[in-house]
């Protein structure tokens, strides 16, 4: 059983999954935030967020990056 004040864990992101993953709105190639888990397109301007280890690559999840 775990504990009530047990942080739960995240799961990693495989970054060997960087070089098959592009963005999906410019098709160009996607760096890996670890601090944040995200995926950034600098292209489109847009994080997209690895959830439980899985990256998230729909526009309407995806986070505006800070000019």
């Amino acid at each position: 059983m775990s504990d009530a004040n047990e942080t739960p864990r995240q799961t990693p992101f495989d970054r060997r999954m960087l070089e098959a993953l592009i963005c999906p709105l410019t098709q160009t190639t996607l760096s890996y935030d670890a601090e944040r888990q995200e995926l950034v397109s600098k292209a489109a301007n847009l994080a997209f967020p690895i959830r439980n280890g899985i990256p998230i690559m729909l526009e309407d999840e995806a986070r505006v990056l800070d000019a």
